[in-house]
């Protein structure tokens, strides 16, 4: 029966933060989590860097001066030491802002999702193979609450305390599964193309219902729905607080759709608080009102949407033919289709389709081991979808 570390040790000011960076220079292997307070501000800082080994629990409190996430860097970025995380996507870009780029990485959320398990999260995962509960209802809790109560710093320390050995039994069972290199190929792309997070709101795209609309009608329920994302943009900076809790994307969808043209109507609107409609009511159905009514002068332009059809008549069907070959091979080898083909290659081979072997093996994050079982069928299959010379 495995044993794990007991209690955790507080990482609160310089010289302890570096004496715990030394200690765990000696790890081979580590598992790593992180804590933010991306459900309580505006602009989500780093709050906790969680690091353990097989035999200790440090907890790096990153709100303090000294104590920065920068000084585990080397053993970031040493490939040959394992870094164990669960869902590691939203951490790597934390450490990213930080400067810190992880290498040899093993994240077990991703292996119980190639893997096929019904359950992928880490209390889940906990349970089932180690008899260990995992509470988590401090999941949305604010993790810049200091000093942090008990409760918070033991389900902080826990999440990092079994994952080691959890980490170990996962990658067995994909060693078993024969996915093991596909796994490891993944987690590889996934250090790479860890990004800085994008500015609060960069990314923001209107979910709108087509059906039922008018193009113009389209277009007005579009400007409504970014005139309304800039403005809660203001006012939940303003405020320090998560924009999402200022007004929600089904907030504004539904606003932009049903224009309100009183505070009745839009605190019908779904998702609308009342206390939203007090302080922020008039000014939101004065954007819809002067956005109708230049909607009614003609003077809103619809968004030009690209049409890769029409450079590329071969390219859904690219996609298509690519769906279904990983799935004709998933089912034959007994793995998830995730295993022969992740999304991003999918996306990959559909976009720029190789010619020859070499070229396939150029394909980022493909593998030898993919080319070796399906590299002259998936070039076959590509062959009668040929993409426009410009492509190639």
């Amino acid at each position: 029966m495995p044993t794990f570390p007991q209690g955790a040790v507080d990482v609160v000011d310089a010289p302890s933060a570096q004496a715990a960076a030394r200690t765990l220079e000696a790890a081979q292997e580590i598992a790593v989590d992180l804590e933010a307070d991306a459900m309580h501000a505006f602009r989500a800082r780093l709050c906790f860097l969680q690091v353990s080994t097989d035999s200790q629990v440090f907890l790096f409190d990153t709100l303090v001066p000294g104590v920065e996430a920068g000084l585990l860097a080397p053993l970031m970025a040493d490939p040959a030491r394992t870094k164990f995380f669960h869902a590691a996507q939203g951490d790597l870009q934390y450490l990213a802002e930080t400067g810190v780029r992880v290498q040899g990485l093993f994240d077990t959320h991703r292996a119980a999702t190639l893997l096929g398990w019904p359950k992928v999260g880490l209390a889940d995962i906990a349970r089932e193979r180690l008899g260990v509960a995992l509470p988590k209802e401090h999941q949305q809790s604010d993790f810049s609450l200091r000093p942090l109560p008990p409760e918070m710093r033991e389900y902080i320390a826990n999440d990092v305390r079994y994952l080691c050995e959890l980490g170990r039994q996962v990658r067995e069972e994909c060693r078993k599964a024969d996915i093991l290199e596909e796994l490891l190929l993944d987690c590889a792309r996934m250090c790479e193309e860890a990004a800085v997070r994008p500015e609060v709101g960069a990314d923001f795209k209107p979910k709108l219902p087509r059906a039922g609309l008018s193009p113009a009608q389209l277009t007005l329920a579009n400007a409504v729905a970014h005139a309304l994302h800039r403005k809660r943009l203001e006012w939940a900076e303003k405020a320090n607080v998560p924009m999402g809790r200022m007004l929600s994307n089904m907030a504004i969808a539904d606003i932009a759709v049903r224009l309100p043209t009183n505070p009745r109507e839009l605190a019908r609107a779904a998702g609308v608080r009342g206390s939203f409609v007090r302080e922020h009511g008039e000014e939101v159905l004065a954007t819809v009102r002067e956005l109708a009514e230049r909607s009614r002068r003609g003077e809103l332009k619809p968004e030009r949407e690209e049409r890769d059809s029409g450079r590329d008549p071969n390219r859904r069907k690219r996609e298509e033919a690519l769906k279904a070959f990983r799935a004709e091979k998933a089912a034959a080898r007994k793995v998830t289709p995730s295993v022969v083909l992740t999304n991003p290659l999918m996306e990959a081979l559909a976009a720029r389709p190789p010619r020859n072997l070499e070229e396939l093996a150029r394909v980022p994050w493909f593998g030898e081991k993919r080319v070796r079982l399906y590299g002259e069928e998936l070039l076959t299959l590509l062959a009668q979808y040929p993409a426009p010379l410009t492509l190639l």
